[in-house]
């Protein structure tokens, strides 16, 4: 299953028991809303397919896993309505990456940014390369990692989280984020693919009931997110009109 419009890119494709889902987008793989809405809805429809119990996770090219949300969209947000609708996209993907009833493998080669960070916290189990360094830069363009904050602050503990954040400028090293358990191992570029076809096949040879059984425990406790996520997403969507931003954004395009 492929798609594919000025939005970007999403194509689906299946190995033995596991599914391979590739996003891809022309600015350095960034998620308008509708693509955003697309992914998630291909979550929740793998979700519910009983020949897979894996599903990969991974982008298109060879440089950036994602940078996060479409600033072109957010410079064209123009009321609260609009910025909350538009930030409830992540919300709706971090609750289906946490409800799917699939472990999900992250195939990260490359830089990861705000949003893009979020979804490889919303991952199960994640392989990266060095070159995968990660920002949460949303404190530098008027607003906050609101939304991904509890799937980051659960991956790698708020303390991480907030260094990050503060420290909004700068990368932090895909060694770094290894130590902090956002990455399960770290592969040269060209062993990646084998490394996470490996793990996933190994992994869906498993007892699919008790891979199942499995995704519930690690995801104990989070049930609240349905309205925590969307919530955020107000604050985010509130944010995004401020002047701040509005000008800061403008000079990240530039």
């Amino acid at each position: 299953m492929s798609s594919e419009n000025q939005n970007g890119s999403l194509q689906t494709t299946f190995q033995n028991a596991f599914a391979t889902i590739e996003f891809g987008h022309p600015a350095s793989n960034s998620f308008p809303r509708e693509l955003l809405d697309r992914l998630t809805a291909e979550i929740n429809l793998l979700s519910q397919n009983e020949t897979i119990s894996v599903i990969v996770l991974q982008s298109e090219g060879s440089k950036v896993f994602c940078s996060g949300a479409s600033f072109d969209e957010l410079l064209q947000v123009k009321n609260e309505e609009q910025g909350t609708a538009f930030f409830s996209g992540f919300a709706h993907l971090l609750n289906a990456m946490r409800n799917c009833s699939k472990i999900i493998v992250g195939r990260v080669q490359g830089k990861a940014v705000g949003g893009g960070v979020g979804i490889i916290s919303a991952c199960d189990y994640a392989l990266a390369t060095p070159e995968s360094a990660i920002k949460l830069s949303e404190l530098a363009i008027g607003i906050g990692p609101f939304v991904i904050e509890p799937a980051v602050s659960r991956k790698i503990g708020k303390t991480a989280m907030t260094e990050m954040t503060l420290d909004a400028q700068n990368w932090k090293s895909a060694n770094w984020a290894l130590e902090k358990g956002l990455y399960s191992a770290i592969h040269n570029a060209e062993e990646l693919d084998i490394a996470v076809e490996n793990f996933a096949r190994k992994l869906s040879s498993y007892n699919p009931e008790a891979l199942f059984k499995m995704k519930k425990i690690i995801w104990e406790g989070t049930d609240h997110w349905e309205s925590l996520l969307i919530e955020r997403a107000s604050i985010t969507g509130k944010l995004v009109l401020s002047d701040f931003s509005k000008n800061a954004l403008t000079q990240f395009k530039k």
